[in-house]
Parts: C-alpha cells; sequence; structure tokens
C-alpha cells in the first residue's frame, strides 16, 4: 500500500476511536488533540515507522495546504456577527493589542535565549501568536466559564489565524534567499492585496447568485453548506493561478460571505466546519508522526526554557495590561492569560515555513513543535479543572447572594414587627 492509502486507513480507524471514546475525553483531563497526537509518535518515525513521511514532502505539503485553506475559510465565516457587535471590546484589545505584543516578547525570549537573528526570532513570533481553544478543549463551550470569557476566546481564536498570516509569510519570504526574484514588500503589495481583491470580488459574486435561487430553486441547506465549501475551493485555484494568494482569498472571502448573509452564515460553514475538524485531526497524526525526542530537545534545556516562557509568561504578560479596565474580574483575566493553546495553525504555519526552504527553517520548526506538543499537554489538563472551579465559583456566588438576600428580608420583617410593636 501506498503513503497516502495507509494514512487513509489509520486516519479512519482513528476518527472511530475518537467518534466513541469522545464522551469520555469530554469530561476528563484529556483532549482527542493528544489521542490524535500520540497516535502519530507511535505510529511515526518515533514509534513503529508506519507513516514515514519528511515534513517537506509532497504528501505532508498538500494535507497542509488543504487543512490551511479548510480552517481559514471557516474562521472567517463562523465569526459571530451578534457578539461582535455585542462584545467587540475585550477580544478586540486581544488581537490588536495583546497579540501583537506577545509576538513581540516570544521574538525577544527566541533572540536572548536561542541566539535566533532578529528577523528569525520575529518569524517564530509571529508562528507562534495564534491561539486554539477551539481544537484543543472544550473550554469555549463550557458554559461553567463565564459568558464574557468564551465569547472573548471564541472571537480571539477566530481571528487570530488570519491575521498572523500575513506577519508570517512577510517574515518568512524576507528571510527566504532570493525569494522567487522578489522583495518581501512585493509580497505585502501585491499577492496579499491582490489576494484579498479575489476573495472580496469572489464572496460578493458568488452571495449575490445564491440569491437569485430562490422559492422553488431555493438551495437545501446541505448544498448551501457544499456552495459555500465550493466557492472557497475556486477562489483559492483562481487566486493561485494569478499569483495571489490563496490563503488569504480563502480567509477574506469567508468573511465577506458570512457580512453579507449573515443569517445564513451557520448553514454555509456546517460541511467546510465538519470537514475542517477531520482535516485538524488528520494534520495531529500527521505532525505526531513528524515528531522524535531528539527534534523536541534539539536545543536543550534552554529550548526547554523558551517553551515554558512562551507558554506560562509570553500571553500573560501581554494579555493582561491589555485588559486594564474592562469589566472582567481578577480570576477571569487570569483564565484569559492562562487560556492560550497553541494548536494547529502553528504547525500547518510551521510546516509551511519549512517548505518555502527559510534559513534556519528547520530550526524554527522543531520550536514551534516543542512549543505545541507542551501546550497540548498542559493545557488540555487543565481546562475541565479550571471550569470546574468556576463553575463551583458562580455557584458560591450565586449562594450568597441568596443568603445574602434571606438575611436582608429577615431584617426587614423584625424592624416592620417591632415598628408595629411600637405602635
Amino acid at each position: 500500500m501506498e503513503t497516502f492509502e495507509i494514512y487513509l486507513l489509520l486516519l479512519g480507524l482513528l476518527l472511530v476511536a475518537g467518534a466513541l471514546l469522545s464522551g469520555l475525553v469530554h469530561r476528563s483531563i484529556l483532549s482527542l488533540a493528544i489521542f490524535f497526537l500520540a497516535a502519530g509518535m507511535i505510529l511515526g518515525r518515533q514509534g513503529f515507522g508506519v507513516i514515514d513521511e519528511s515534513a517537506t514532502s509532497a504528501f505532508v505539503q498538500r494535507v497542509t495546504e488543504l487543512t490551511l485553506l479548510v480552517i481559514l475559510f471557516v474562521d472567517g465565516l463562523e465569526v459571530e456577527r451578534g457578539v461582535v457587535r455585542r462584545g467587540w471590546h475585550v477580544p478586540l484589545r486581544s488581537l490588536l493589542i495583546a497579540m501583537p505584543l506577545t509576538a513581540g516578547v516570544t521574538a525577544v525570549a527566541a533572540r536572548y535565549l536561542l541566539g535566533l537573528s532578529w528577523p528569525q526570532s520575529l518569524l517564530l513570533g509571529a508562528l507562534l501568536s495564534p491561539t486554539d481553544p477551539v481544537l484543543t478543549s472544550s473550554v469555549v463551550t463550557n458554559r461553567k466559564i463565564p459568558a464574557a470569557v468564551r465569547n472573548s476566546l471564541n472571537l480571539e481564536s477566530g481571528f487570530n489565524d488570519g491575521l498572523a498570516l500575513p506577519a508570517v509569510l512577510i517574515f518568512a519570504l524576507a528571510l527566504q534567499a532570493n525569494c522567487c526574484g522578489r522583495p518581501w514588500w512585493h509580497f505585502l503589495t501585491y499577492d496579499l492585496a491582490f489576494g484579498a481583491a479575489v476573495g472580496i470580488a469572489g464572496a460578493f459574486l458568488a452571495v449575490k447568485v445564491l440569491g437569485l435561487f430562490r422559492g422553488r430553486l431555493a438551495l437545501v441547506p446541505h448544498y448551501r453548506s457544499l456552495y459555500a465549501f465550493a466557492v472557497a475551493l475556486s477562489l483559492y485555484g483562481i487566486s493561485i493561478l494569478l499569483s495571489g494568494n490563496g490563503f488569504i482569498t480563502v480567509y477574506v472571502a469567508g468573511l465577506v460571505m458570512a457580512g453579507m448573509a449573515e443569517s445564513d452564515a451557520a448553514v454555509m460553514s456546517r460541511f467546510s466546519r465538519d470537514l475542517g475538524e477531520i482535516l485538524k485531526l488528520g494534520t495531529f497524526v500527521i505532525f505526531g508522526s513528524l515528531i522524535t525526542f531528539s527534534i523536541l530537545l534539539e536545543d536543550g534545556a534552554m529550548g526547554l526554557l523558551f517553551a515554558a516562557f512562551v507558554l506560562f509568561l509570553a500571553r500573560a504578560l501581554a494579555l493582561l495590561p491589555a485588559l486594564i479596565g474592562t469589566r472582567l474580574d481578577r480570576a477571569q483575566r487570569l483564565f484569559m492569560a492562562w487560556f492560550g493553546p497553541k494548536g494547529v495553525a502553528c504547525i500547518a504555519y510551521s510546516l509551511l515555513v519549512l517548505n518555502l526552504g527559510v534559513p534556519e527553517g528547520e530550526h524554527i520548526y522543531n520550536l514551534t513543535a516543542l512549543v505545541v506538543v507542551g501546550s497540548i499537554i498542559f493545557h488540555s489538563a487543565s481546562d475541565t479543572p479550571l471550569a470546574n472551579w468556576f463553575g463551583s465559583r458562580e455557584q458560591s456566588g450565586s449562594k450568597d447572594q441568596s443568603e445574602s438576600k434571606d438575611q436582608s428580608e429577615s431584617r426587614d420583617q423584625s424592624e416592620s414587627r417591632e415598628h408595629s410593636e411600637s405602635k
């Protein structure tokens, strides 16, 4: 059997097992990400070698491209407009203030702890700036966690993959030797702008065409979802053929389609979302198969120190100042500062950088792998206990309010009796 057939067989079996275990996983400190990552390591180079592909192989590259295409489109399409209008303040601070600061402090740590050049450090900072709480845990759907925190994390993770992409590509192309004979600013002024233009024009046209099919010609929900995904695939191909950036195109297309057809956005995203979940888990299998302990420990103690800084300090140093003046209490701010896990976007972007032939690209990929593995372990293990703590905290607060109310009513009754007796 060829690698692709073997991979499909193993992925199918793992998806069956993951689906059957999902209920148990949801109630434990584990996550499906850990399960699929561990399976990849067992089946890959560190284990039995059943999946033995290099990170630069065509197979890995194509799976990475398809995964990025789908998750960026879904991220754009599923931005909750109602939540944005009601609670934009906190996620906006996270995206426009905390996210660049996180990339910056990560770059400084890479420069002085690992000795990377400034361009390489800035690239690594951009790679590790997106968060992925939706994949690594059920935090954004857990009702025990305050709605303001859940919605902010959800919106942040929905936007930051797309926002990080231009920075990643600019720094990568700036480092790449003789990048296609073009300077990095040519990418910024042509690839980025042209890719966005294709996404805007294509999505606008697609929604207008869909609007013509009404009444008896109206599409059933399943095919509306399929139509949206087909548009994303088509626009990606058009952008690539015209030398634009297809990833920018599909992300912008998702944003435009969701904005123009807000009431249909959830229906449109259904097929792409389900496909995206499969591709994400499949990416974790591939990622795990590429990992060896020698890769993770390549930089020794300094690499571990860098990973610990990124996981435990970088986001806190950036987000806590950004949240000053918001209505979130101290516990909520600390939870948001902790819960910024690194997931599929970091993996896919690092593989993309590796395939561009960036100097020190393999080293940067290895460091990203170390941080992502640590993030999956620590963030997945902490989400359920923290959610339970929030739940008990809310119950305690409700109980205190109830007791306070009872005491107040008792005082009022007592004062009323005293007043009656005095009369």
